[in-house]
């Protein structure tokens, strides 16, 4: 009876030891998690401070923080992908609010002209995409060179359609155009953090 007793106390022992023990490896995982993601954050946070719009990089980037880790090209590849799936998405907000009628004379004039720079846009920044896939050592500065190139395309892409709207008589399809313009800003303003993140990796690169 007392051996089945002291048997079954040291069962009990290992038993509160073995539970330590899982507990213990299942914090440590738990706290290395917290951290590995922290530093993805910070990194990201820390990039994104030397933009124009810091706030809009860290936040439409934060959300991809497992895939971008704490690399500088990821980084970059991540900020241009966003910036190429919101151009296209106001791209096609824009076809439709042309085909919905409303504007007229200078007005859709200046739909036209926005929907044709924001195209060469699209295409500048699929360019761009397409070289930072092929970045190597060797090709480093010469890609780099030309994604600059075509993404600072794009900005003054961006840039000339809110400038065409801003010209136009106020008084004409200000809802249409108030939309229009605040979404081709926010892709303005995606690009310019892009271009910036990517002037940081040229600028970086040993």
């Amino acid at each position: 009876m007392e051996y089945a007793m002291i048997r079954s106390s040291n069962s009990k022992c290992v038993a509160t030891i073995l539970l330590v023990i899982v507990l213990t490896i299942t914090n440590c995982g738990e706290a290395k998690g917290r951290e590995f993601r922290q530093s993805n954050t910070v990194f990201i946070r820390s990039s994104c401070s030397s933009t124009t719009y810091p706030k809009l990089c860290y936040t439409s980037l934060v959300k991809h923080a497992a895939f971008i880790q704490t690399n500088p090209v990821l980084l970059t590849g991540t900020a241009l992908n966003i910036t190429l799936s919101s151009a296209k998405s106001t791209s096609a907000a824009m076809s439709t609010m042309a085909r919905s009628g409303g504007l007229s004379g200078r007005d859709a004039a200046a739909m036209q002209d926005c929907m044709e720079v924001l195209a060469d846009s699209v295409e500048e920044l699929t360019k761009s995409i397409g070289e930072m896939s092929h970045l190597r050592t060797s090709n480093f500065e010469g890609t780099m060179s030309d994604v600059q190139t075509w993404v600072s395309a794009a900005l003054t892409d961006d840039t000339t359609c809110t400038d065409g709207f801003q010209q136009t008589p106020s008084s004409v399809a200000e809802d249409v155009k108030t939309a229009v313009r605040g979404r081709v800003v926010e892709v303005a303003q995606l690009t310019s953090n892009a271009l910036a993140l990517i002037n940081q990796l040229a600028n970086g690169h040993p």
